[in-house]
């Protein structure tokens, strides 16, 4: 399965320099938060697959205008072709907007999904907006990681775990992929394919 990965900025790639080839072979988009509703919109008018989205820190927008055509697996596990994907979109709370958590408000969005973990058996692949404290993530408070990821991940050990958030352009050292014990990390930012 070939995924698409978008966060954080419009690829001129896809949205400028368009041609419908470009999405050929794609079998799934995954957004991991902060694009504009309208880049998704046109994103799922031109692909021949789903378009799943979490929402990131900056996206309120949505709540007025959600993407046309895409699905939202915040709170959620979404099955496409036998993969369990579960979604906790948002950042760590830093100025009380929207889509931002304490540790303790995302601990409880997880604890709150036992029932469909449950009868799901688990899931394979969570996406998110914000990284897992200490791996990817930053030192100050909007960019921290979350912990109680990192719980998840050691509990239910899922094949991936797809971020957005950090930005290639933050000065730090930047990796687009990396373990963390048996699950690779994928830093979706801009753009980037991933074959599972």
């Amino acid at each position: 399965m070939k995924v698409l990965l978008v966060a954080d900025i419009e690829s001129k790639y896809y949205w400028d320099f368009f041609e419908k080839s470009k999405l050929e072979g794609i079998d799934l988009i995954i957004s991991c938060g902060d694009l504009a509703p309208q880049y998704l919109s046109f994103l799922a008018t031109y692909a021949k697959c789903p378009v799943l989205y979490v929402h990131g820190n900056h996206d309120a927008c949505y709540e007025d205008t959600p993407p046309d055509g895409c699905i939202c697996i915040d709170d959620d596990i979404y099955v496409h072709e036998g993969y369990r994907i579960m979604g906790l979109g948002g950042s760590m709370s830093y100025n009380f907007g929207s889509f931002q958590y304490t540790e303790k408000q995302m601990d409880y969005r997880i604890k709150k999904m036992w029932l469909k973990l449950r009868k799901n058996k688990g899931f394979d692949i969570l996406v998110t907006h914000s990284p897992m404290r200490g791996y990817g993530d930053g030192d100050d408070l909007p960019h921290m990681g979350f912990e109680c990821f990192k719980t998840l991940i050691d509990k239910y050990e899922p094949k991936y775990f797809m971020h957005g958030h950090v930005h290639m352009s933050y000065g730090r050292k930047f990796k687009r992929v990396y373990k963390y014990n048996n699950t690779t990390i994928v830093n979706g930012f801009e753009r980037y394919i991933l074959e599972i």
